[in-house]
């Protein structure tokens, strides 16, 4: 089996004002550690998908960004076990 270093998939929506996708994308990735990072939208809703050990840290950015919501987190260790994530 493959180690995974981050173990949790997270996914969510930020609804907001004035969103920008690569910026978003630069300060996630130069502020978070982790990998698999997706940012997508306009300047009114981006989704996003990051694989992270500490979540909860990129929730707690997000929501200073706009509306979160569509949350999303999900233990790959324990998905890599046949076991729900």
């Amino acid at each position: 089996m493959e180690d995974i270093l981050y173990r949790y998939d997270t996914q969510l929506l930020i609804e907001g004002e004035n969103l920008d996708e690569d910026e978003l994308t630069d300060y996630i990735t130069d502020n978070f550690v982790g990998d698999c990072l997706l940012c997508v939208g306009g300047d009114d809703l981006i989704k996003i998908h990051f694989h992270t050990n500490e979540p909860w840290k990129l929730l707690e950015y997000c929501s200073t960004l706009g509306e979160i919501y569509d949350i999303v987190i999900e233990d790959m260790i324990r998905q890599s076990k046949g076991l729900q994530g």
